[in-house]
């Protein structure tokens, strides 16, 4: 199955790595994500189902960073907080220390809790991070950026049917997978060159039903409900035998 949500890590090098990940199988992908090695300076946004101090004890000792959202029944003290305004849409950023006794075994470091308020579903979202330096806009930032991989991905099973694997090994899954992603390549920027104001979905519909259609795809985009023209005559050229 290809995953709900994305898990990925970002790096300004060429080294970076993304892994995809679900969040329907919280446990598994928990155990997935203790054995990936990352690369120190790697950021890794994900979403609240990753929330193992374990696993994040274990990043941060290896340099790795990550912004995830807190959990509501976590128990912890205020060991800081900013002083002064803060930007615009933030409601707190603190320094936090985990005070329950398996999660301070886990993780006995100082962390990032920085409070969102998200205007377009008017919410608080929570977010803790080990980025100690960053601004609480760029960590928030961050986070965001997990959404639209989320949105990719859902695009990706919406569209291109890609809900299961056709095949088992490696090759195979590759294959699917970097066939889907070219085409739904191929549809972002044929959704681009269209006149028509449609939605991407709406597209993939609409070219599902024309794959047997013979017509100039470029005019097609200019008018897709326009009549298709008549089919031309095979010019089959004779072989002569005699």
């Amino acid at each position: 199955m290809l995953p709900k949500s994305a898990f990925g890590s970002k790096r300004n090098t060429s080294t970076a790595r993304f892994c995809p990940c679900g969040c329907a199988w919280a446990n598994r992908n928990v155990r997935i994500a203790q054995s990936l090695d990352l690369n120190a300076g790697s950021i890794v946004a994900i979403d609240r189902g990753y929330c193992d101090y374990a696993l994040f004890g274990k990043w941060n000792g290896r340099g790795v960073f990550f912004v995830t959202r807190l959990k509501d029944n976590a128990a912890y003290e205020v060991v800081e907080s900013a002083i002064g305004p803060l930007p615009r849409n933030i409601l707190a950023d603190e320094l936090i220390r985990f005070t329950g006794a398996k999660a301070l075994k886990n993780y006995p470091h100082p962390v990032r809790r920085v409070v969102v308020w998200d205007p377009i579903n008017e919410r608080e979202i929570v977010l803790l991070s080990n980025l100690l330096h960053f601004g609480p806009t760029t960590i928030a930032a961050i986070y965001k950026d997990r959404w639209e991989i989320e949105l990719f991905f859902k695009a990706l099973k919406q569209n291109l049917k890609v809900k299961s694997f056709v095949g088992t090994s490696r090759n195979a899954l590759l294959i699917q997978i970097w066939t889907a992603l070219i085409a739904i390549l191929l549809l972002k920027w044929l959704h681009h060159l269209s006149k028509a104001k449609w939605s991407f979905s709406n597209l993939a519909s609409m070219l599902r039903l024309n794959l047997f259609t013979y017509r100039d795809l470029r005019r097609w985009l200019e008018n897709p409900f326009g009549t298709p023209p008549l089919v031309p005559v095979a010019e089959q050229l004779r072989l002569d035998l005699s």
